[in-house]
């Protein structure tokens, strides 16, 4: 039987801005993605059977047909079936380490892990541009787990640019355990609230580096400009989810206080923050856990990598 371990990493969004409605219930999107180093571990196995099993170390993810990465082992299954045929079912193991519901991407890499494994292991020889393409039938997010890195994403974030990539940044990250944001609401919400008062302009999606705030943040990237950076993180989403959940408000304002740049990881409820070392981050992580006593708030520690998708391990 076939096998292979996959590391799954996380994302972040340095820079979100919501450019337009589209006609398809979607929104157009600018945006910085970047991965960061905290990661899911994937184990796929080959079965002789022809069915897809979801195992996974955490009880608040779906372990059926819901899952991202079930989804995935479908699409391949849809569209290369004597691949299915050949090699059988597939058992998915799941170690999560990123949290759920998070902004972070978390099933969206998870599922990434997935097209890329079973490439490999039903030898498919599939480039990027074709994972890439079935990652956009599973989730704007996917296409971007699958390469990784610093990438600028427009369209729907199915359309990926690569940035040069950003070196020595350390990344605090903060969620409540209990708490989520609905992605569908932040968007709706933020369409009701703010789009109305938006130009409708194509070129701002056609030309996205002439549009003036993203076009200087990849103006800091290039030159490794961090304290620019820093400076320039945004996220439009910020506009409706701060006033709505108080507790990621005041994660947002106790990372200003300590002198850390921060904001909240697409549709939140995750709140990051930049340092130059490992040891800033330690001390913004005890800083934090010091000034909000609550078991429910949990930190990571990160670093952002040049990579999403890495194998581990293989048995062929």
């Amino acid at each position: 039987m076939r096998s292979y371990s996959l590391l799954a990493s996380a994302k972040i969004n340095l820079y979100l801005e919501i450019i337009r409605d589209r006609p398809d219930g979607y929104h157009d999107l600018l945006m910085v993605l970047q991965s960061i180093d905290l990661a899911d571990q994937i184990d796929l196995r080959s079965t002789e059977t022809n069915t897809i099993q979801v195992y996974c170390n955490h009880p608040e993810v779906p372990q059926d047909h819901r899952n991202l990465a079930y989804k995935a082992v479908a699409v391949m299954a849809e569209h290369f079936p004597h691949a299915f045929a050949k090699y059988g079912g597939v058992d998915i193991t799941i170690h999560k380490r990123i949290p759920v519901g998070a902004g972070l991407a978390g099933g969206s890499t998870n599922a990434a892990a997935v097209l890329v494994g079973l490439n490999l292991m039903w030898e498919l020889g599939l480039n990027h541009k074709q994972l890439q393409y079935l990652g956009s039938l599973l989730g704007s997010d996917v296409p971007f787990c699958i390469l990784g890195g610093t990438m600028l994403a427009t369209g729907r974030g199915e359309y990926l640019t690569p940035l040069p990539a950003i070196d020595n940044f350390y990344v605090v990250l903060a969620k409540y355990r209990s708490l989520s944001v609905s992605t569908a609401w932040a968007y709706q919400t933020y369409r009701h609230q703010y789009l109305h008062s938006n130009v409708s302009n194509t070129s701002a999606t056609r030309h996205p580096k002439e549009r003036v705030y993203s076009g200087q943040i990849m103006s800091a990237i290039a030159r490794q400009n961090q304290m620019q950076i820093y400076q320039l993180l945004h996220n439009d989403l910020e506009r409706v989810v701060l006033p709505t959940y108080p507790q990621v408000q005041q994660l947002r304002e106790e990372f200003q206080r300590l002198g850390c740049p921060g904001i909240m990881s697409g549709s939140g409820p995750t709140v990051f923050a930049l340092t130059k070392s490992q040891a800033q981050a330690q001390q913004v992580v005890e800083a934090v856990n010091a000034a909000i006593s609550d078991p429910d708030l949990e930190l990571w520690i990160s670093q952002f990598t040049n990579s999403s998708i890495r194998v581990l391990s293989f048995d062929n």
